[in-house]
């Protein structure tokens, strides 16, 4: 049996199951051996192939895994498409894609090269759609964020079956089998992560890729290692490289799971040639990339991530989503389940017949006798040792533990973080990745259900074999006790699933406290419901929809008054009337008239904007100067910069001096941030991204991101002309 598996699947592998790659979590009523079942059939139904060989021990887990699968995504694109919405954030990325269908380039505003966009990826998915339907952006990005979303759910299922030796229908296990949904079922049930499957944000594509790594990554820890695997079967390594390699361009964080992953086939038994290969198709696109945006918008990370000080720390912040998170859906509950579901597939790994057997056939055991190239191992104990250590990477316990690894990880960065101001939304990829190896779970009626109950046999006659009260064999004491323990455990998965399909029906609908009204002292929002609360839409899509929205109407037409004129577009405190900062009589050489719009939702304006109207925002996303600010230490999370609006009427030009001036803006202040402005250093970064572009920018940019990323400003003009070394302005209002 051992020679047979090391060459590789071959056509019984749906019936048949080797020891060699157990998964971490089998099934825990039983976990018997299918080769001693096969080895006792006839010698006639060992010769038949495919759906002709299955009986019901295949086709109960198979139906039961279909019917499954199925009815989680219905229920999911229905709560999904009930909650169809767009985000204020999720409308930001359709600025940047309609710059670049006029040719400005993968810009927020049209000569500035920033990069207002967390994921690159999301970008450009929507950017290739957008292009073959020539559809409404909006709509866009709600379909293929929608489809994204559904599809993530069945795909992540099924590479959870494949882990648990299921493939097709064959199962491991002598007894029926049902593969039920469990992990799944917690993650539709969340009203976030319903309201995330679509929104116009990346949430959908995150779910989606970690879907598709988990199917890719199952299926490379079952193949052959090292020299044994075929050309095809290399082939397949490289392609889970490269999709582990697209990591941060998905989202930053997500090259921690990313990562792991290609450390784990960089140090499985692979060639030396294979191992350069992995490397070059994993960073090929990501490095690529790199340069590009380091050349281009002279950063390394995007810039939301600078405005958001993506490196900072707020832990009691993040303790604080974590509770948002948790406490609404009392989801403490699944995942105190989850994790006694998890401890008792992992004792269910013992309880079958071949158990004992298994130990000597572990992938550990297989590497004693080769290295990771399939050479012989030398005598050496550490080289040996490596040897097993290595292979054990390519195995089913590797890939779980990889996972779980990422996900608390993941969710560790984000509660560092401290997390975010849209309710659930940063913590849903963990949580996700968490669940991937409980997406399904096997509940087993034992084969042997009368051993459970069988007597304990009596001494054996001297000739025998057999029971002398009724001539049948009677059940030996192991035997009756693995039977009782494989139905036990069959008893207690049955239940904790029940319990977890009542939490979820029970909870699937809950809200937040005061939700669509209120924001709250922990500064985290509802968002769906917030906005279908203040614009009267259940389903708010399009940019026309969040006219709707305070102010928006009035700013549209404050742009068409100003917009030959120019000038600089402020937000009233009345929510229905905006200010505005005129620009001079007489331009400056060389300088152009422009409406700058400067309003902190920056989705709903730009998409409301035309192109030619500059739209910034105080908290940074699209602006590197309020990016560049330092972070409030008490502020709002997600919103903890906020630029004085007196930078900007100094930045764009506009009139200094009442009456011309708002009157709630500071002269005094606007002189103070001119000069501010002349700092080299914030001169050298107003030209990274406003400068004409050529080949000796590219250069300069390149070398310079380092810098760049890091620099900070002080938020109040005179602190920063003392911290420039400028010298200070003579005051027009003397104190």
């Amino acid at each position: 049996m051992q020679s047979e598996q090391s060459s590789g699947p071959g056509p019984d592998d749906r019936l048949t199951t080797g020891a060699d790659d157990a998964p971490t979590a089998t099934i825990p009523a039983v976990d018997a051996s299918v080769d001693a079942a096969v080895e006792a059939s006839p010698p006639a139904s060992r010769e038949r192939r495919g759906l002709r060989a299955w009986g019901p021990r295949q086709w109960v887990p198979t139906i039961s895994f279909l019917v499954g699968a199925i009815t989680v995504t219905a229920f999911f694109t229905i709560g999904a498409w009930q909650r169809r919405w767009i985000a204020d954030d999720g409308l930001i990325v359709l600025r940047t894609l309609r710059n670049l269908f006029a040719g400005n380039g993968p810009v927020f505003n049209a000569g500035e090269r920033v990069e207002a966009n967390t994921s690159t990826a999301w970008t450009y998915v929507l950017w290739f759609w957008a292009w073959i339907t020539d559809g409404q952006l909006e709509y866009v990005a709600l379909w293929v964020a929608l489809v994204l979303s559904v599809s993530a759910i069945p795909i992540a299922m099924y590479g959870t079956a494949r882990l648990l030796r299921t493939r097709c229908g064959g199962i491991t296990g002598d007894g029926l089998t049902l593969l039920l949904p469990f992990g799944a079922i917690v993650y539709i049930a969340l009203p976030p992560a319903r309201d995330f499957a679509t929104s116009g944000l990346e949430n959908g594509l995150a779910i989606f890729w970690v879907a598709v790594l988990w199917c890719q990554l199952v299926a490379w820890s079952r193949r052959p290692r090292g020299r044994a695997a075929s050309r095809w079967q290399h082939a397949a390594t490289l392609a889970l490289a490269f999709t582990a390699g697209l990591a941060p361009l998905i989202r930053p964080e997500l090259t921690i799971l990313g990562g792991l992953v290609l450390l784990l086939i960089v140090l499985a038994p692979l060639s030396w040639t294979m191992r350069a290969g992995v490397v070059v198709v994993a960073a090929v696109l990501p490095v690529g990339y790199q340069i590009f945006r380091m050349g281009y918008y002279a950063l390394l990370v995007p810039n939301p991530a600078v405005a958001k000080d993506a490196s900072g720390s707020k832990w009691h912040q993040g303790f604080i989503y974590l509770a948002n998170l948790f406490g609404p859906y009392t989801l403490l509950l699944p995942v105190i389940v989850a994790v006694v579901v998890g401890v008792l597939l992992l004792v269910g790994r013992r309880l079958g017949p071949g158990a004992d057997a298994s130990v000597a056939e572990t992938p550990a055991a297989e590497a004693s006798d080769d290295d990771p190239t399939g050479e012989p191992a030398t005598p050496t104990t550490i080289r040996t040792r490596l040897a097993r250590w290595s292979a054990g990477l390519q195995s089913p316990t590797a890939v779980t533990a990889t996972v779980l690894v990422a996900g608390l990880i993941g969710g560790t960065y984000w509660i560092r973080q401290g997390g975010d101001f849209m309710h659930g939304r940063v913590l849903l990829v963990p949580l996700f990745t968490m669940l991937l190896p409980l997406m399904v779970i096997p509940i087993t009626l034992p084969g042997h259900l009368r051993a459970a109950f069988g007597r304990t046999p009596a001494p054996a006659p001297a000739d025998g074999t057999q029971n002398p009260a009724d001539g049948t064999p009677a059940p030996a004491d192991g035997t009756r006790r693995r039977a009782r323990l494989q139905l036990a455990g069959a008893l207690v998965m049955a239940s904790l699933w029940v319990t977890t399909v009542a939490w979820a029906v029970v909870s699937h609908e809950n809200v937040l406290p005061n939700a669509g009204i209120d924001i709250g002292r922990n500064g985290i929002v509802d968002e769906r419901r917030f906005y279908v609360t203040n614009m009267g839409n259940e389903n708010p899509v399009t940019a026309e929809d969040y006219l709707d929205y305070p102010r928006m109407r009035a700013m549209v037409e404050q742009i068409d008054r100003w917009h030959s004129e120019g000038g600089v577009i402020l937000p009233s405190f009345n929510y229905d009337q905006w200010y505005v900062a005129q620009l001079p009589a007489v331009m400056p050489k060389g300088e152009k008239r422009q409406v700058t719009v400067y309003f902190l939702n920056l989705g709903m304006t730009s998409m409301n904007a035309p192109l030619d109207v500059r739209v910034i925002d105080q908290m940074g996303l699209g602006y590197p100067l309020a990016a560049h600010t330092q972070r409030l230490t008490d502020g709002r999370i997600g919103h903890d910069k906020d630029l004085p609006t007196e930078w900007v009427i100094a930045e764009s030009g506009a009139y200094p001096r009442r009456p011309v001036l708002p009157s709630y803006l500071d002269e005094d202040m606007v002189r103070q941030a001119e000069v501010a402005l002349t700092c080299p250093e914030t001169e050298d970064r107003f030209a990274s991204f406003e400068g004409p572009w050529s080949y000796a920018r590219f250069k300069h940019n390149l070398k310079e991101s380092f810098t760049f990323t890091d620099y900070r400003i002080e938020s109040d003009p005179q602190y920063e002309i003392q911290r420039c070394g400028l010298q200070m302005p003579p005051r027009i209002h003397p104190r």
